[in-house]
């Protein structure tokens, strides 16, 4: 037994170091410039097959030969009914790896020409995807978000109006053409429902519910989409932890 711990701690020791040694490679490289954040531990430990643990020890590694530099005590994740969401590029994925079931019911799939998008996101073309969803509970139907997309209208995903989603899925679709999402920002709020928006949930005019703005690049920090959801409150919510 103490043979089999032994070796264990070696492996993980080694996977450590080849981690290291391939995100010194990437930094080096000029793929992650100075001053850019790193993808997160959720994202890196999938991108490289390993434990969370195993992207901390190289990170640390990483922060002792001064090639990054770590911020600690602040943390901040969604949770649905009480359990975190995975750092997922969609609402549904997120809650799929949850172990939580939903359907989407599409209300909107169109290609659309907006400048004003393109200018704010520094994207190099003006028509996009414009895809609207509602995510509703397996079972009951209740509808807990609306979700809103805006992906560039590049290959696969230009042709989601005549073709559909690639599998049903907006990442599959994405990914097909060449969008991957590896970075980016949301902001979360609190905010009235409008009537477009209540009347589509099913909810009153006025209602509070979380409103957030994704906007995910890829690993240049070209744009790859723009989701604005609205959230029911009564099962999403927003923890932040803080502290050492």
């Amino acid at each position: 037994m103490d043979n089999e711990a032994g070796a264990a701690r070696v492996r993980s020791s080694l996977k450590r170091q080849e981690v290291a040694e391939r995100l010194r490679e990437a930094i080096r490289s000029g793929e992650h410039p100075a001053g850019s954040l790193l993808p997160g531990e959720n994202e890196l430990a999938r991108r490289f097959s390993v434990s969370r643990s195993t992207i901390r020890g190289a990170l640390e590694g990483l922060a002792r030969d001064n090639l990054i530099e770590t911020q600690t005590g602040v943390g901040s994740f969604v949770t649905f009914d009480g359990r975190q969401l995975d750092e997922s590029p969609s609402w549904g994925l997120a809650l799929a790896m949850t172990g939580i079931h939903t359907r989407a019911e599409v209300v909107r799939m169109e290609r659309v020409v907006d400048p004003d998008l393109a200018a704010t996101v520094g994207a190099g073309a003006m028509e996009f995807l414009a895809l609207d969803r509602i995510r509703r509970l397996i079972g009951d139907g209740t509808a807990v978000s609306l979700e809103r997309s805006r992906v560039p209208a590049v290959g696969a995903v230009a042709r989601v109006p005549e073709d559909g989603l690639t599998d049903d899925s907006l990442s599959e679709t994405m990914t097909a053409a060449g969008l991957v999402p590896a970075r980016g920002d949301q902001w979360i709020a609190v905010a009235a429902l409008g009537e477009e928006d209540a009347r589509l949930l099913g909810r009153e005019p006025g209602e509070m519910f979380l409103h957030t703005t994704r906007i995910a690049r890829d690993a240049d920090g070209n744009f790859v989409e723009k989701v604005v959801s609205w959230l029911d409150p009564a099962r999403f919510r927003l923890h932040v932890s803080f502290g050492g």
